[in-house]
């Protein structure tokens, strides 16, 4: 809990098809509310790392201060199950989008050839991402661009695709579907790798389903189901900060350099560290996330305030 009593960490949302990310999030909002006896106005809940309506899977809601710690999560690896129709484009390049095109016979690319095609989209790869993503252009999303009935041109942008691996394959004329796994850096379309996939074997392919398996250290293994997740399944704000970065505890005269945010001297590595500390020698508790900056560490964000939470 946050110290005004509010419910406060991490929920590991497993995302039913057929809402968006920010419906998911505020049906969970409602439902801790309620449970927590707070009003909903007052209770700050976010999401790291958008899913399309069509895509289940790991959602990572932050609750109370951990809405701060999203920015540093969504960045994290993911991994992904889907599966890519080959046979027919879309304007979306997925099954919500219009065919662009016949059907073409995917039953005859050989099982060689799919894995010909996959090699140059996995590695460190430049990827155009889809026109119907969350990206920004001038001040507009693309998606809203695109559906808007204007042609958007979207810059390509390095990811690295660290596996991307075929499952099982299923033939249905003219069609052919495989089950694929892929792991990825932050900001990789699944979506934009089914149309690739497709273009290079000049049969065109477009995603049917997608499911996001695991969020950096956040797997779908234990996750909460929307209509059942309750204040239990938070997981407190100092467990989860402890599993994602390195940590250093401070004392003394540092707490109070910690919470006016200055700068400071730590034998540590890491491109963020977390620090713990406590202002009277009782528990230590999560403070801030500090960055390398020359030979010290600066602040990232300070949770922190004049009454030490």
């Amino acid at each position: 809990m946050s110290h005004d009593g509010f419910p406060e960490g991490v929920v590991v949302l497993d995302k039913p098809a057929g809402l968006t990310s920010q419906q998911a999030v505020n049906r969970v909002k409602h439902r801790l509310a309620d449970q927590a006896g707070v009003p909903v106005r007052r209770l700050k809940v976010g999401h790291a790392g958008t899913l399309d309506p069509m895509a289940t899977g790991v959602l990572v809601v932050g609750v109370g201060r951990a809405t701060r710690l999203l920015g540093y999560i969504a960045g994290h690896d993911k991994r992904y199950e889907a599966t890519i129709r080959l046979g027919q484009a879309t304007t979306t390049d997925d099954a919500e989008g219009e065919p662009l095109g016949e059907p073409i016979d995917a039953t005859r690319v050989s099982d060689e050839a799919i894995g010909q095609a996959i090699a140059p989209l996995t590695g460190d790869i430049e990827q155009v991402p889809s026109a119907v993503s969350a990206i920004k252009v001038d001040g507009k999303r693309a998606y809203a661009l695109a559906r808007a009935g204007e042609t958007v041109v979207l810059k390509p942008r390095q990811v690295t695709v660290s596996r991307f691996e075929v499952v099982t394959r299923h033939d249905d004329d003219p069609f052919c579907d495989i089950d694929v796994v892929v792991e990825c850096s932050s900001g990789t379309y699944v979506r934009a790798l089914a149309r690739d996939l497709g273009a290079s074997l000049g049969v065109g392919g477009h995603l049917t389903a997608l499911r996001r398996t695991r969020v950096g250290i956040f797997g779908v293994a234990g996750a909460a189901g929307l209509d059942t997740v309750t204040v239990a399944d938070i997981r407190g704000l100092d467990d989860v900060v402890g599993e994602l970065f390195p940590v250093v505890q401070v004392m003394g005269d540092r707490w109070d350099d910690v919470r006016h945010g200055r700068a400071l001297s730590f034998a540590q590595a890491g491109e963020l560290v977390a620090v713990f500390g406590s202002r009277d020698g009782g528990k230590d508790t999560f403070m801030a996330l500090y960055r390398p900056e020359g030979n010290r560490f600066v602040p990232a964000a300070v949770f922190v305030d004049d009454e030490g939470a």
